[in-house]
Parts: structure tokens; C-alpha cells; sequence
């Protein structure tokens, strides 16, 4: 019997608290609106806070996978080898140059992209590597950074997931030639949109910075100040893809909270995993050893031949009891812009696809209450027995 719940847990609800709002309020009080002081503030703290020499802030994570690109000199024609389990972004950054995106699969036991997978794809066209972090838990680094020494390949990190994670002992965004995180109004740190990215590399930065505001001279921000002037010059051809400071200030101010943000999520994952792998119905994401996971998302993998009925049923009937779940992501390849235009196929990752119609992302947010993830879990359980094949 179909079981119809009053009680709405949502897929996500935004951390935003009392000094959240009141440093934005600070910057609408200010007068100073878009890129300015706070930003730079933002910047620099973040950098200290991931352990890298240099952060831009940008408009989104796209936009900065976008400039991590062209920083390093992406050319038409040019290969990028990334995991077919991504968003969207990840690839169409890659077509903005008119170069190729060149999918890899995933590991068998994991949503992670295959570093085995990633050499056998390495031709003399290939000139990057884009990571990307599923989920929050960092990708086996180690072996793809090595890949690229090897092969003298660029490595760009889409740690839109990654924030705060480490891999054996470091913070993401302290490794690669450049990292990207995201700030989207779901992330484990938001500033409605935004992103950032994190580099060793001086020029790397400087060019970022530049093509992030139109080529115009970098204290171009300064203009209509005391200490700035009227005159500029424009260098390159640039994008609008520059921070506000109120986007910056709600950054500085959820920045000082990501760690115990990051603890809350933490806890409500292990409470999932203690429960559900109770049952032979669900599959629990499994931490690698040093690590530490951000908890972005929770993915559950539904145990398909215990089921007698689909995935997509159990996400209708979870959403009949009032848990709003998602599923992340549906593989690039099976789009029809990747089939029609480049010739991928169905078929051609099968680990990818088979972790895609296994998938359920489950509402993960600190704000959630026991009595939310309690509810989560009933319902998991309730289905879990009524649906057994």
C-alpha cells in the first residue's frame, strides 16, 4: 500500500544563518558592490585555508575550468581526458576551445574515473587531464599525477565536490597545476553562485585573473576609488566572469564555518551507512583510506536484483513519502550532443552506466535533524521490504 508522507525532506537546504545575512548586509550598507576589498579578502583567505599560493574569484566553477584552460594554453584541436560521470561543465569548457573531450570510465567498485582508463586514452593530441572529485571523495591522485608526469600532460582538478577534502593529508587544491571548486547555491560552501580557482603557479593566476574581467589591467576594480584612476587598458580578449563582494562577503563568512559544516555531514553519513548496509537492498559509498571525504553528496546505490522495481520507481515512492532525492549524474556520453556530434555510443562505459541506473543522491545538509534523517531512513527500510524481489 502506497504510504503518502505530509513531512517534506528536501533534497537540500542551503546553511544560511544570522551572520551569513549580515555580512552581505554589511556590503549593500557599504556601497560597494561588486568586485572590490572583500573579494580580495575572499581570495586570501581561502588560499591559506586550501594551502595554495594563489586564488581567484570567479563567477561559477565553469567559469573557472573554463580559464584553467585557457591558462595553460588549450588549443583547437587539442585532447582533454576526463571521466564520463560528470556534469555538464566539465566537457563543454573543453568544446568552447573546439577541442575534444575525450571520456574515460569509471573505476568497476566506484563512481571515480579509471586512472588505467585515462593512460590507455593518452595520444600525441592529448594535452590535460581534468579530475574530477565525485561526491567529495578524492580521486585517486597519486596515480594520475604520475600519468601526467610521464606523458608531460597539464592536470586541472574539478573539485566542484571538494571543499573541505583531503587526500593523504593535504586539502584539495593544493596538488595539480590548477583547481576549480564550485560555490553553487547546493555546495558544501555557497555564495548563490561563484567559484574559485587555486594554483602554485604565479602566471597561471595572473592570467586567470586577467581574462576573468574582460583582459582589462588587473586593478581595473579599483577605478571609481580614491586610490585608483579613470584609465585602463584592455590586454586580451577577456569573459565577465568576475566575484561580487557580496557574493564574497556570505563566502568569508560560510569559510570560517566549512569545517564544522563538513563534521555535520560527516555525522549524518555514517548514520545513513550504519543503517542501510543493514540491508542487502543498498550499496554504501565506501571511504578510501587518507582521505577525508567533504560529504557533498551521499550516493546510494540501489542492489537492483533484490528490488522488483526499477530505480527510478524507488526515487517516485521515496518522493510519495516526502524525501526529495536526485541522482548524479546521468553519464556525458549517453547525451545526445556527445552521440550525434562526436560518435560516442551506449555501451561504450559500462561501469559508468551501470553506477548511473543504481544511483539515489539522498538529502545531505547540515541543517537536517535527526528526526530528518531518521525519516530518510524509515522510509529507505519500508521500501526495501515491500518492493523485495
Amino acid at each position: 500500500m502506497l504510504t503518502v508522507s505530509t513531512r517534506v525532506i528536501p533534497f537540500h537546504q542551503a546553511s544560511i544563518e544570522a551572520d551569513d545575512i549580515e555580512a552581505v548586509v554589511g556590503v549593500l550598507r557599504s556601497g560597494w558592490l561588486t568586485t572590490g576589498a572583500r573579494t580580495r579578502e575572499f581570495e586570501k583567505a581561502f588560499s591559506q585555508y586550501v594551502e595554495s599560493p594563489h586564488a581567484v574569484a570567479l563567477s561559477s566553477c565553469t567559469a573557472a575550468l573554463h580559464l584553467a584552460l585557457a591558462a595553460i594554453g588549450l588549443r583547437e584541436g587539442d585532447e582533454v581526458i576526463l571521466p564520463t560521470m560528470t556534469f555538464s561543465s566539465t566537457s563543454q569548457v573543453v568544446l568552447y576551445f573546439k577541442a575534444r573531450p575525450v571520456f574515460v570510465d569509471c573505476l568497476p567498485n566506484s563512481f571515480q574515473m579509471d586512472p588505467n582508463a585515462v593512460e590507455r586514452a593518452i595520444t600525441s593530441a592529448t594535452r590535460a587531464i581534468i579530475v574530477v572529485h565525485f561526491a567529495g571523495g578524492p580521486a585517486d591522485l597519486d596515480s594520475i599525477l604520475d600519468l601526467a608526469r610521464r606523458h608531460g600532460l597539464k592536470v586541472i582538478e574539478d573539485a566542484a565536490h571538494a571543499l573541505p577534502s583531503r587526500y593523504k593529508g593535504k586539502m584539495i587544491g593544493s596538488f595539480s597545476d590548477i583547481t576549480c571548486f564550485s560555490f553553487y547555491a547546493t555546495k558544501t560552501l555557497t555564495t548563490g553562485e561563484g567559484g574559485m580557482a587555486t594554483t602554485a603557479s604565479g602566471e597561471y593566476a595572473d592570467r586567470i585573473r586577467l581574462l576573468s574581467l574582460h583582459g582589462i589591467s588587473k586593478d581595473a576594480y579599483k577605478r571609481y576609488t580614491a586610490e585608483g584612476t579613470w584609465r585602463y587598458e584592455i590586454l586580451d580578449v577577456g569573459y565577465k566572469y568576475n566575484m561580487t563582494d557580496m557574493q564574497a562577503a556570505l563566502g568569508l563568512s560560510q569559510l570560517a564555518k566549512c569545517d564544522a559544516m563538513r563534521e555535520k555531514r560527516e555525522l549524518l553519513a555514517r548514520e545513513y551507512t550504519s543503517a542501510l548496509s543493514a540491508f542487502d537492498a543498498f550499496e554504501c559509498p565506501v571511504v578510501e583510506e587518507n582521505i577525508q571525504h567533504a560529504w557533498h553528496l551521499f550516493v546510494l546505490q540501489v542492489n537492483l536484483p533484490a528490488w522488483s522495481i526499477s530505480r527510478d520507481h524507488v526515487i517516485d515512492e521515496l518522493k510519495q513519502r516526502g524525501v526529495l532525492t536526485s541522482v548524479h549524474f546521468i553519464p556525458l556520453h549517453t547525451h545526445p550532443l556527445y552521440r550525434e556530434r562526436m560518435g560516442y555510443r551506449l555501451g561504450q562505459f559500462p561501469n559508468a552506466e551501470r553506477h548511473f541506473e543504481r544511483a539515489i543522491s539522498l538529502p545531505l545538509f547540515p541543517a537536517m535533524t535527526r528526526e530528518d534523517s531518521q525519516h530518510v531512513i524509515e522510509a529507505l527500510a519500508d521500501l526495501a521490504k515491500i518492493h523485495r524481489r
